[in-house]
């Protein structure tokens, strides 16, 4: 199938396919006669497991590694379990970080009278100062 056929059979859009052939993750498909890339169904089966690695946020690093391990059906999945475990770790951070996000603009926009901006909490706390102007 044509790179427009399997992008939408995947929902990875043409111009990342041909990114993850230019990165390697993605090998490139033989070419018709009239040198259109033809996807089998090995490309698009790759290509959906990059796109929901994607989509949980694992790095292209990763990705890289997860399909190597992929590969030998034999080997112990703890390399995987690891990798899972690390990018889990990542996420937990980042919702951590996310919070505080939350709590200090809800904070801010509480402080908000909503009058002037010569008076606004919120401008004052991007600023840094309890009052612009003052110290």
């Amino acid at each position: 199938m044509r790179i427009v056929e399997v992008a939408r059979k995947t929902g990875v859009k043409a111009e990342t396919i041909r990114f993850y052939e230019r990165e390697g993750i993605l090998s490139p498909p033989p070419r018709t006669r009239s040198n259109y890339r033809d996807y089998g169904p090995g490309e698009a089966a790759r290509l959906i497991f990059i796109r929901r690695a994607r989509d949980l946020g694992f790095s292209m690093p990763d990705i890289r590694e997860l399909l190597e391990l992929s590969k030998e059906d034999d080997r112990s999945c703890a390399e995987v379990d690891s990798l899972a475990r690390a990018h889990l770790g990542q996420v937990e951070s980042k919702i951590a970080a996310l919070q505080v996000m939350r709590d200090e603009l809800s904070r801010m926009i509480a402080s908000c009278e909503q009058d002037r901006v010569s008076d606004c909490r919120i401008i004052d706390a991007l600023v840094g100062q309890t009052t612009r102007g003052g110290t």
